[in-house]
């Protein structure tokens, strides 16, 4: 897919694709529950960075959420993806491509992990897919990855998926608290690092 005028909603996506262990696709309506459960057992360790994870969200909030995100991705406006695990079923994180800007191909791919597969490389795999997959499907030019410059296990997932560190902003967002953060950018560009 090479740069063109073409409306973003004409785009032609795949519904699903895999890694080694997932089957990772878009939000469909009915996933809420899913989702619902794997924020559950991991809200601890997610309400650390994600500001969507300082309560627990009712089932019914979660299915809201996914339905929000199945149109978002029918209009082309952003991309989640649920990870599956191929073996089970079992949805085991959460990433997407974010921040879209079709005119340069510009995406952010954001990522948590459900807590029982945490530090087993579902994300890092994930990860790579992902990027591939905006890569080769979606003529991705830039593909990012924007973390707390504290979150170390978050930069560690975009170094062991082939991502450079281009800076680090200072002061550039709050945290989940409402303080101050350093916002690390990590990059994969067309033409350098694929």
């Amino acid at each position: 897919m090479e740069n063109s005028p073409l409306e973003p909603i004409l785009f032609d996506i795949p519904e699903h694709f895999e890694s080694r262990r997932l089957l990772i696709r878009p939000a469909l309506w009915g996933d809420g529950a899913a989702v619902n459960e794997a924020v559950r057992e991991s809200l601890d360790e997610l309400r650390s960075w994600m500001p969507w994870a300082n309560s627990l969200p009712t089932p019914e909030q979660s299915e809201a959420s996914i339905r929000r995100s199945r149109l978002e991705f029918l209009e082309r406006k952003d991309i989640r993806l649920l990870l599956f695990h191929k073996d089970t079923g079992i949805l085991v994180g959460s990433s997407g491509l974010h921040r879209i800007d079709w005119q340069t191909r510009k995406f952010e791919i954001g990522y948590w992990v459900r807590t029982s597969y945490s530090r087993q490389g579902y994300i890092t795999e994930a990860v790579q897919a992902i990027a591939d997959f905006a890569a080769g499907e979606l003529g991705a030019n830039r593909i990012e990855i924007r973390c707390d410059s504290r979150n170390t296990q978050s930069a560690k997932v975009a170094e062991r998926s082939g991502f450079t560190l281009e800076g680090i902003l200072r002061n550039d967002k709050c945290d989940v608290d409402g303080q101050l953060r350093d916002t690390m950018i990590f990059a994969r560009v067309r033409g350098v690092e694929y």
